[in-house]
């Protein structure tokens, strides 16, 4: 199943999926020497629109907490792709503690957790989930919904390593991006393996570095391909410390905005697209689609108020960073209702994918928000390899390939990304 593409503008898609293919062996190279200089991050998910003349990378998650969703099928390869990030980081590892969210009231992602357990347990791992909620003092059970349990415990500090009562692990893997802040119980386990690391998490991490990072990236592979980089990069600017009770900070934003639409207008005319761009401001960090807010023109700023502006950005956040991002509309649809496809990797590794479905949202929205469904359907042929030759826009195979070359370039940026944050990385003169 291809999802139905509503536009009649698909040539520019069709034909960046026919060089990705036609240019499969030189970027599978590019990738592979790429990863002898960079660390692909433990586990990662990226969501990406496609607007049938531009597909780009909106989001990228180093704390996935959606494996739940990915189809049976496609577990095998996230249990392989697991199996080698374990052996690259400690091949004698026997036990993994999981640290999950500290709110695992949702059903959804303890099904996640569930899904975590499986494959590092069939990866050959003891797992055990450790929590870093204080309101956690002994062993609870996590009732599921297929009427199984998983057993969340609490961590339990000794020294310089983490672990729980009579479970010491090789490795700690966190599904907590850390937005509440990092507890001190977890800082400076130089004993063990803490994946991903801490400077991964909101408190460290900001989208405009990614992104910065992700058009570097960009650059580099549009030139291996001879294309504009345009069509596979949304144009963004930071806006630090923006005070928006102020009317300095309104108009700071105002002209960021302008700004990005112009370069976008600019870029609608040459290639002959009819779309109103738009653009899209949300916080510089924080997770969850929070605080995401659609603008077509600056002037609407002034009516929106600093409630509006700021939105709720999640525990933690820094309000006053934002970006301003470039809109990228979706014209994919699966049931009649607007989608994004969401790519999930391992190590270096595609491992499954699937589509966010939002009935109530338009194409210009931010779909990951209350009331989004999830259907992974729509790539159950993804574990097959592309078919070379078919026609572009019909093969879900090959739409699937491309998008998880998209996905693996949004990876390495944040393997860029990483590396200039890494507060322990070792500066040569």
């Amino acid at each position: 199943m291809v999802p139905h593409l509503i536009t009649a503008l698909t040539g520019p898609i069709n034909e960046l999926e026919q060089r990705v293919l036609e240019s499969m062996p030189a970027i599978e190279r590019w990738f592979r020497l790429e990863w002898m200089e960079h660390t692909p991050p433990f586990y990662s998910s990226v969501d990406l629109r496609n607007a049938g003349f531009k597909l780009a990378p909106v989001d990228t998650n180093l704390f996935p907490g959606g494996f739940n969703n990915l189809t049976p099928e496609m577990l095998p390869l996230a249990v392989q792709a697991a199996m080698a990030a374990i052996e690259k980081i400690c091949p004698e590892a026997k036990n993994l503690l999981l640290v999950p969210e500290n709110d695992t009231g949702n059903s959804f992602y303890r099904s996640n957790l569930a899904t975590l357990v499986r494959i590092f347990t069939q990866a050959g791992l003891n797992v055990r989930l450790g929590s870093m909620d204080p309101a956690v003092v002994g062993p609870t059970e996590l009732a599921m919904a297929d009427g199984s349990s998983l057993t969340l415990e609490p961590l339990l500090r000794t020294r310089g390593r983490l672990g729980l009562k009579g479970f010491d692990p090789c490795t700690v893997l966190l599904n907590n991006d850390l937005s509440a802040g990092v507890p001190r119980s977890i800082e400076h386990l130089h004993e063990q393996y803490l994946l991903p690391p801490l400077h991964a998490g909101w408190p460290t991490r900001r989208k405009s570095q990614h992104f910065k990072a992700y058009e570097e990236v960009a650059k580099k592979f549009s030139k291996l391909l001879g294309m504009d980089h345009w069509l596979i990069n949304p144009v963004f600017t930071p806006l630090q410390s923006a005070d928006f009770s102020a009317g300095a900070g309104l108009e700071a934003l105002q002209t960021q905005v302008d700004t990005i639409l112009n370069k976008t207008r600019r870029k609608y005319k040459e290639y002959g697209i009819q779309e109103k761009p738009f653009v899209v401001i949300k916080p510089d960090a924080g997770t969850y689609g929070m605080g995401v807010l659609t603008v077509r023109d600056a002037k609407d700023l002034a009516e929106l108020g600093q409630r509006k502006l700021l939105g709720p950005v999640g525990e933690g956040a820094a309000e006053h960073q934002i970006i301003v991002q470039e809109g990228v509309v979706t014209h994919e649809r699966v049931h009649d209702a607007v989608a994004e496809p969401v790519v999930y990797m391992m190590d270096r590794y595609v491992v499954g994918g699937f589509y966010r479905v939002h009935a109530d949202r338009g194409v210009d929205e931010n779909l990951n928000a209350p009331g989004a469904s999830f259907v992974p359907l729509a790539f159950s042929q993804s574990s097959q390899l592309p078919r070379l030759g078919e026609k572009p826009g019909v093969s879900a195979p090959n739409r699937f390939y491309m998008y998880g070359v998209i996905a693996r370039l949004a990876m390495l940026a944040a393997s860029y990304e990483l590396e200039v944050t890494d507060p322990e990385a070792e500066i040569y003169a």
